[in-house]
């Protein structure tokens, strides 16, 4: 029954490396006893380039500062994990989870943040085009009602965490969600695909919007990467 129990929770981290890999984020080189570790990405862009949106201080301070403890914490408990399972120790795989999900989704999640973002230089803010743009007009409306919607959504969500618009692989259609703290889009559903995510946290905005969240969720479009969610949009949904 313990051992049982060991390679249930033990999944769930793999469960969380497959999906940083299904997304692209990458992992490190094997560790000596085989076990893959992350690494903090390196962002596409100086941290000054989505100014005036957001900040150059916060976006330092936000990658490598906040994304790299998630990293480093999400990195020390998969080699706890490791150790408790080769132990056959289920009360310590147990006890792991909660920072493997905590820790696993804010890598997930802030290396998702960091392709939605892109200079007003290189395109940030033009609106989605093609498949993705039709796609929104069907289910939403407009464009503008979408972003009503993913601001109205972020804005209300109680203490911290992120606002989504996702593709439902099962469905073929986009919705919006919400999810707490550092929790995955996944986390909401298995067929969910994350194609933007708005860190509504208040290290991603506080040192220059204060406590005034929409007025930062009203900013981060003018930044947004569609390119990006319009390229994951037509491979998911080809």
């Amino acid at each position: 029954m313990a051992l049982r129990a060991v390679l249930t929770r033990k999944s769930v981290a793999l469960g969380f490396q497959n999906e940083a890999k299904s997304l692209g984020l990458g992992l490190a080189a094997a560790t000596s006893r085989g076990l893959k570790t992350f690494t903090l990405p390196d962002l596409p862009y100086d941290y000054g380039a989505l100014e005036p949106a957001i900040s150059g201080e916060i976006m330092q301070l936000h990658h490598q500062k906040h994304h790299q403890t998630y990293v480093s914490n999400y990195n020390k408990a998969l080699e706890q994990l490791e150790d408790a399972t080769a132990k056959g120790d289920a009360t310590t795989v147990v006890k792991l989870q909660s920072a493997i999900k905590f820790n696993g989704g804010g890598h997930i999640n802030h290396s998702i943040f960091w392709k939605n973002l892109t200079p007003v230089r290189e395109g940030g803010g033009e609106p989605p085009k093609r498949s993705l743009g039709w796609a929104i007009d069907t289910h939403f409306g407009s464009l503008e009602v979408l972003i009503k919607k993913i601001n109205a959504e972020g804005a209300a969500l109680q203490g911290s965490g992120w606002v989504w618009l996702g593709l439902d692989k099962e469905l073929k259609k986009l919705v919006v969600e919400t999810t707490a703290n550092q929790d995955p889009l996944v986390t909401k559903g298995s067929t969910l695909i994350p194609l933007l995510g708005i860190d509504v946290w208040e290290h991603a905005y506080y040192l220059q919007y204060k406590n005034v969240r929409p007025d930062y969720l009203k900013n981060i479009w003018n930044v947004i990467n569609w390119k990006y969610a319009s390229e994951l949009y037509e491979k998911e949904n080809p």
